[in-house]
């Protein structure tokens, strides 16, 4: 009897063994299966391609993205990383590989001028659209314009300088409108001023053309063709901006190329010298010392006004002219950008450069102590390294249409295609003033 209990008790236990065996067995099988298929959905490949418009040539290769387990559910917001480095220098870096598409293109925006619509003058090529700036210590979000569009609610910018401003204000509606398409509500006679509403956000964004800053006689046509030599007040600040000053919130603020036209200067109302004038009994002081005392006089200006504006010092544009200048046949046919070391900056850039940092840091030195922010706006090396990025050829509709390719056509090698480069210069100046 007690044989036959003890066979049934190891039965019994061989039994259980084997139960428990089974059912871990079961249940790592399970497991496995559960890793095998949850491994699987994570790294699947997703392809996203881009079909925007892009002529004359094929868009970039897809684009592989591996999702997370339930990125469904999840928004990844990228363009919301700030700075690894709260104290990366922005402006250092290199241009690098961008397979995604441009945020618009001459179809999907409205400002573009016809100097600046490269694609639609004919431009062949299109890898120059291809690029992104990349600081050297920190990450660079694209602009995101609904953001920004809701940080600037209810304010004013103004873009305050030249031709060179105007072209960046066009890149900045491109992006803007891709949210919210702004109304114009003013120009000038030459549409060279003017003013946008978004009635959405309450924003007002302007352009005010003040080409030397400082109270300016001008004596040219739509062509650069001058009848008389400028005459320029160094220590007057232009009325078409001062007058308009306490509505802005946000201003950017630069001079640049015009300094390089002959010109005559005047301060107190009296000539104290001029730039390759000609004049008998005028002193020639050069470009040089204009550009310092209008600078001077503007940042004065700036830092003694009651009305506290949020300020940008944007330094001098390089243009990348070869073998001439815009009048002497001068050109720009390269179709990629420099490395850092591959071009030096010109003389008169560099020139030009330190100015506008020494005038900028005795702002700066000013500003702490009267509640003024103000930010140097330095987009000069960066500018520099893409002459990849100017119409050329193409800042007229179709240039060799019914003519010989050899025939000598006006190049325009210091503004920007839109879109281009210059649409970099909206990631700096948003990650700015969200850092800030």
């Amino acid at each position: 009897m007690k044989a036959v209990i003890s066979n049934n008790v190891n039965y019994k236990k061989q039994f259980s063994v084997f139960f428990v065996k089974f059912a871990v067995c079961f249940l790592l099988m399970g497991l496995a299966y559960r890793l095998f298929f949850s491994s699987f959905v994570q790294f699947s490949p997703v392809e996203v391609s881009d079909t925007g418009f892009v002529p004359g040539k094929m868009l970039p290769a897809p684009v592989t993205v591996y999702l997370p387990p339930e990125a469904g559910n999840i928004t990844v917001n990228v363009t919301d990383r700030s700075s690894q480095n709260g104290k990366c220098d922005l402006y250092i870096g290199e241009w690098v590989p961008d397979p995604t598409s441009p945020f618009y293109t001459n179809r999907t925006c409205y400002s573009i001028e016809a100097h600046q619509n490269c694609m639609r003058n004919g431009r062949p090529d299109t890898d120059y659209l291809y690029w992104r700036w990349k600081p050297r210590d920190c990450e660079l979000p694209k602009f995101n314009p609904r953001r920004f569009l809701d940080m600037m609610r209810h304010k004013s910018l103004a873009f305050i300088g030249d031709s060179i401003m105007r072209n960046h204000v066009q890149s900045f509606l491109c992006i803007l409108s891709q949210e919210e398409k702004g109304e114009e509500v003013y120009h000038d006679k030459q549409y060279k001023s003017r003013r946008w509403y978004f009635p959405t956000h309450d924003l007002t964004l302007s352009v005010v053309w003040s080409p030397f800053l400082v109270k300016a006689t001008i004596f040219e046509d739509n062509n650069g063709v001058s009848t008389d030599t400028v005459q320029l007040h160094l220590d007057r600040p232009d009325d078409v901006w001062t007058r308009q000053f306490d509505n802005f919130d946000y201003v950017v603020i630069a001079g640049g190329k015009w300094y390089l036209k002959n010109a005559v200067y005047y301060e107190n109302n009296k000539i104290v010298g001029c730039h390759n004038c000609a004049l008998k009994n005028i002193t020639e002081v050069g470009f040089e010392y204009a550009y310092r005392k209008a600078l001077n006089s503007t940042l004065k200006y700036i830092t003694r006004s009651k009305h506290k504006a949020y300020t940008f010092i944007r330094t001098t544009t390089p243009d990348h002219f070869e073998n001439g200048e815009w009048n002497t046949g001068g050109y720009c046919n390269r179709t990629g950008p420099f490395k850092e070391g591959e071009i030096d900056i010109r003389d008169i850039d560099e020139v030009m450069r330190k100015i506008e940092l020494d005038e900028f840091e005795r702002a700066l030195n000013i500003s702490s102590k009267v509640g003024l922010t103000i930010k140097l706006f330095d987009t000069t090396f960066l500018s520099l390294l893409r002459p990849d990025g100017h119409p050329g050829v193409y800042r007229q509709f179709q240039p060799f249409a019914g003519k010989n390719t050899h025939t000598k056509v006006q190049n325009d090698c210091l503004h920007w295609c839109l879109p281009g480069p210059i649409d970099s210069w909206n990631d700096l100046m948003m990650e700015t003033l969200v850092s800030s």
